[in-house]
């Protein structure tokens, strides 16, 4: 081995990351480096690696970049503890040079890595071996919290792992290492790690298996699925009235109810269906088949269909849905059907949800259903509060701002 080509190499690499360094600013990501010489740069100064993962179509890694990367805590963090690259991991029309010159590590590294979900946080060791990995946007403090568990090998999550083939399995352990792996997105050791650590347990309403349980369940055939079911009460005092049921009836729709409306095609036995569910389980198998209606008439646009489903839903069980999901409703009412009786329905819903929460985008849906059903005085009323909510909390109003304008003018905003 040529050993003063080598030191020039891990020269010339040190030159380059310190003229890039931006300690007052964002994060500062190393450009125009292989794989391989990020990482002889890390073994070189005993630095963790801290990659991004990214693809061009994908909104939470835009959001990322565009609102937490920048921030001065979040690069102060990252610049002092890790060297900082970025890979784009498909392939667009409009790639620059440094990303096409990136494509074979990119391809290496979604294979080696398995990266499946984006944005993927991957973390390296100084001597580059995986040891932590984290998913999805975040705010800047759950964000450094992140990236300060990949440096704790108590929560580093391939560290973890090791220690469990190890032989490591007390309770505690097999808890903490279910939830890593929650974070790390690797569903298929979740379901392993849960079902050891709820096998060493008498108790699953005690509050930390409570909240273990919400964020673990997957399947209508798990261990916390039967125990939400018997035990909703204590489930809704930590989760909130009616959370647990709905909870439960996502799980029963997505696992039981669709796979029987995709059987039946372009027409799904509705009442066959919803007898097979209630036999299983009970009012619960006929909400969630009634709630599956909900969002097949909505993918279809069956508006007519739609609105008088969730009508039903609302008259049977007021805490059918949670206020995101009336306003979501309510919009789509507001963008897909001019039916005065679907327009009212949807103004309904929508007033449920700003009577819940005064949420900005729910008193922005709640206006611009007003001006639609030519109620405009009223609607320009509830998007000044939404506009000055926004500003209240320091947020871009630009767009809301412009539908308030076009209210005024009593031009159109659908």
């Amino acid at each position: 081995m040529n050993i003063r080509r080598v030191t020039i190499l891990l020269l010339a690499t040190v030159s380059s990351l310190t003229t890039m360094a931006q300690p007052d600013g964002g994060i500062t990501f190393v450009h125009g480096q292989s794989w391989a010489s990020i990482k002889a740069q890390a073994k070189a100064e005993q630095k963790y690696i801290f990659m991004d993962a990214f693809t061009t179509w994908c909104g939470p890694c835009k959001y990322m970049v565009k609102n937490i990367f920048p921030q001065q805590a979040v690069g102060k963090f990252f610049n002092q503890n890790f060297i900082n690259v970025k890979f784009q991991l498909d392939t667009a029309a409009g790639d620059n040079a440094e990303a096409k010159a990136q494509y074979a590590d990119a391809a290496f590294i979604a294979r080696t890595y398995k990266v499946l979900a984006y944005p993927t946080y991957l973390f390296f060791s100084p001597n580059g071996e995986l040891v932590h990995r984290e998913l999805g946007a975040s705010e800047a403090a759950d964000f450094i919290t992140k990236a300060e568990n990949a440096l704790n090998p108590d929560k580093q999550y391939y560290t973890l792992v090791r220690r469990y083939e190890a032989g490591e399995k007390t309770p505690d352990f097999l808890r903490r290492l279910a939830l890593a792996a929650l974070s790390a997105y690797d569903e298929p050791s979740l379901k392993t790690y849960s079902t050891e650590y709820l096998a060493t347990q008498n108790n699953l309403t005690s509050a930390e298996n409570i909240d273990f349980l919400t964020k673990t369940t997957r399947s209508t055939a798990s261990r916390g699925f039967e125990a939400m079911r018997k035990n909703t009460a204590a489930f809704d005092a930590k989760l909130g009235p009616g959370e647990t049921n709905r909870f439960l009836k996502r799980l029963i729709t997505q696992e039981k109810v669709m796979p029987l409306v995709a059987k039946g095609g372009n027409k799904p036995n509705w009442a066959a269906i919803k007898t097979t569910m209630s036999a299983e389980y009970g009012a619960l198998g006929a909400e969630a088949v009634q709630q599956a209606q909900v969002y097949y008439y909505l993918q279809n646009g069956e508006w007519q269909k739609f609105s008088t489903t969730v009508e039903g839903l609302l008259k049977a069980n007021k805490a059918s849905f949670n206020p995101e999901d009336l306003n979501n409703f309510a919009w789509a009412i507001f963008e897909n059907c001019d039916d005065a009786t679907c327009v009212m329905a949807a103004l309904d819903w929508s007033k449920t949800a700003v009577d819940i929460s005064n949420s900005p985008m729910f008193m922005d849906t709640y206006a611009n259903l007003l001006h639609k059903n030519k109620r405009t005085a009223e609607a320009i009323k509830w998007q000044s509060k939404a506009v000055a909510a926004l500003k209240t909390a320091g947020e871009d109003t630009t767009d809301y701002e412009k539908t308030l304008a076009k209210m005024k003018k009593g031009e159109k905003t659908w």
